[in-house]
């Protein structure tokens, strides 16, 4: 009873992470609902850890909730949901110079200014996370590989900052996202057949 009542929030992030994963591997747009209430609920439970890079992200992926929202269901000129395509290869190393300059600016941060013990680690998930919900947002097939990337990092980074429920969740996440893209694949072929006939 006490290793459930100091583990609730992050057993109630697990639940929700675990619907939210779901929701994304078939596509639907109540991933981002459930995204929303998990994103709050994580500020807590990230702050509590001392993972102040994470807690900080949860605020950005509160907006980019709202955002991801907006986009699938209002997200084409037409007014039309959003299909799945793919990351346009333009984007590709202006996003990985991002992603570096976000990595060192969160690293000096947390070394600078907190007690974090994991700045590396922290640092890079969190900038990896920003590229990757920008990515879902836009509904990019190549988002699964990023989250693959996180989602390993984050089960080791978990387990070791003693959050076993969303550790064991971001290990079962990987598994998803291999899922999920051979998944995003068919949805996008299936879509983009229906948009020739």
């Amino acid at each position: 009873m006490e290793f459930l009542a100091s583990h609730w929030l992050d057993i109630t992030t697990t639940i929700l992470g675990l619907a939210y994963i779901l929701f994304e591997y078939k596509a639907s747009v109540w991933m981002w609902v459930v995204g929303f209430l998990m994103q709050s609920l994580g500020i807590v439970l990230y702050y509590q850890k001392g993972l102040y890079a994470d807690c900080g992200m949860e605020f950005y992926y509160l907006s980019m909730t709202v955002y991801g929202y907006w986009r699938w269901i209002r997200g084409t000129a037409s007014k039309q949901s959003l299909p799945i395509r793919h990351f346009p290869r333009r984007l590709v190393l202006p996003w990985l110079a991002v992603i570096a300059v976000v990595w060192g600016g969160i690293y000096w941060l947390l070394v600078s200014f907190t007690n974090s013990n994991v700045p590396l680690a922290d640092s890079f998930t969190t900038a990896l996370s920003i590229i990757g919900i920008w990515a879902l947002a836009h509904k990019y097939l190549e988002q699964w590989f990023i989250w693959i990337v996180v989602d390993i990092v984050t089960c080791v980074l978990y387990f070791y900052k003693d959050i076993p429920f969303k550790a064991s969740l971001y290990g079962l996440y990987v598994v998803i996202a291999i899922m999920g893209w051979f998944k995003w694949q068919k949805i996008m072929k299936q879509e983009q057949r229906i948009r020739e006939e």
